[in-house]
């Protein structure tokens, strides 16, 4: 049976819907074009553009997948985050609209052609370096992180994205091997869920994301004890941070950068307005360690 755009779009809402899958339009819209090579204006404007042999049997492919609960994301290699389109696999967090929020506030302090260091803990993708790198043309990044298989990631969308010399990206564990006021900006999205919960997440999180980036120990605050202190100790004078954290973490959160001597540490919201990046400054009095 030959399927045309439009029968192939209502096929696939159909499919997913039957699966219980969240968000069933947009992921068959999604799908369709990946596999008809259509865009979301084919689909409109020609509707009834028939798909050949090869391109049913790939969406057939796409849709037994995506009923596994495999993410889309992944089905297609790819993901757009903020400006930018990223390719995303099994090793790497799949980047998500919350993480804007990281990208945002360091586009809200800096200015179009200023001058900055920058460094991203647990880079993964690259998604917050690359996308801030893109509108930053002078600005300089390094992206560490402790999988090389991530690192291999990152490097093939900083290439990609044509921002391989603006990027460093380095295999390590966290800021080791770094010096003292390194860095004007320093960014991370780590490992915040606590271990308990981790089992009861969706699917497409549990079962396809790196546990390695997602398990922030007992409480989820593992990362945050580490990285306070020595976020503060690769900041220079007036650099500032922003980290993302679990909706329900800011006080925690908040606490351990002020115990560790930050100075005007404060919350941001998401879109969802839930808590979602604690942001700070260095003190520029703070005596050095």
């Amino acid at each position: 049976m030959t399927l045309t755009l439009v029968q192939a779009w209502t096929h696939a809402k159909k499919t997913l819907e039957a699966a219980a899958i969240s968000g069933p339009v947009i992921d068959a819209r999604m799908l369709v074009e990946a596999a008809a090579d259509a865009t979301r204006s084919d689909i409109v404007t020609d509707p009834y553009r028939p798909l050949t042999a090869e391109q049913t049997a790939t969406l057939e492919d796409y849709l037994a997948r995506r009923v596994k609960r495999e993410p889309v994301s992944h089905i297609l290699g790819r993901k757009g985050f903020w400006k930018i389109m990223l390719q995303v696999n099994r090793d790497v967090l799949t980047p998500r609209p919350d993480t804007e929020v990281v990208v945002d506030e360091v586009l809200k302090q800096t200015s179009e052609h200023e001058a900055f260091s920058m460094v991203d803990l647990g880079v993964g993708s690259g998604a917050i370096l690359l996308a801030v790198l893109a509108e930053r043309p002078a600005a300089k990044g390094l992206g560490i992180d402790v999988s090389e298989e991530a690192l291999a990631v990152a490097r093939d969308n900083a290439a990609h994205l044509g921002l391989a010399g603006q990027v460093a990206l380095l295999r390590g564990d966290w800021t080791a091997g770094l010096g003292d006021a390194s860095f004007d900006i320093v960014v991370s999205n780590p490992p915040y869920i606590a271990t308990d919960v981790l089992e009861t997440l969706e699917p497409e999180v549990r079962d396809y994301e790196p546990r390695l980036a997602l398990e922030g120990g007992a409480d989820g605050l593992d990362a945050y004890r580490v990285l306070a202190p020595e976020i503060l100790r690769v900041l220079k004078p007036t650099g500032f941070f922003a980290i993302e954290i679990g909706y329900d973490q800011k006080d925690a959160v908040e606490a351990l950068f002020r115990e560790a001597g930050a100075s005007n540490v404060r919350t941001i919201r998401d879109l969802s307005d839930r808590d979602r990046v604690v942001t700070g400054s260095k003190n520029p009095l703070e005596r050095m360690s």
